[in-house]
């Protein structure tokens, strides 16, 4: 039996990435860019969730290294803020969202509901966000 390289697998991953991406920005159904249950906020005070995706992560995972740096679950409250620093030299899926290389992403919950999507930067490759009122 033959098995892929690892080059395949990233191949199939950024494919499967690229697919789902026009799927969650075709459901956001707003002009912020937030999608639904979320909106673009200020980045005064500090947010309730904060993560930094460090350099050199995108070359972590072409190694094979799993990375966790969000949990595959995160319990929310309306209201509460969520920012994701990424430091890399390329983007990432965060679940509902696209962090951009050298980017920072920082939105509010503003209703409550269920937000899963592919996540790269948890070994489990997604991110499920439970947002309760």
């Amino acid at each position: 039996m033959t098995v892929p390289s690892h080059s395949t697998f990233r191949r199939v991953a950024l494919a499967l990435a690229a697919l789902a991406l026009p799927v969650a920005t075709a459901c956001s159904g707003s002009d912020s860019g937030a999608g639904p249950g979320f909106s673009v906020e200020d980045g005064t005070g500090s947010a309730t969730y904060a993560y930094v995706i460090p350099m050199g992560a995108g070359e972590a995972l072409d190694a094979g290294e799993p990375l966790e740096i969000l949990p595959g679950t995160l319990d929310a409250t309306v209201g509460e803020t969520i920012e994701i620093v990424n430091l890399d030299d390329r983007g990432h899926n965060v679940g509902p969202w696209f962090v951009g290389a050298n980017e920072t992403m920082r939105q509010e919950f503003t209703s409550a509901g269920t937000f899963e999507g592919v996540c790269t930067v948890h070994p489990s490759g997604e991110l499920v966000l439970n947002v309760t009122a």
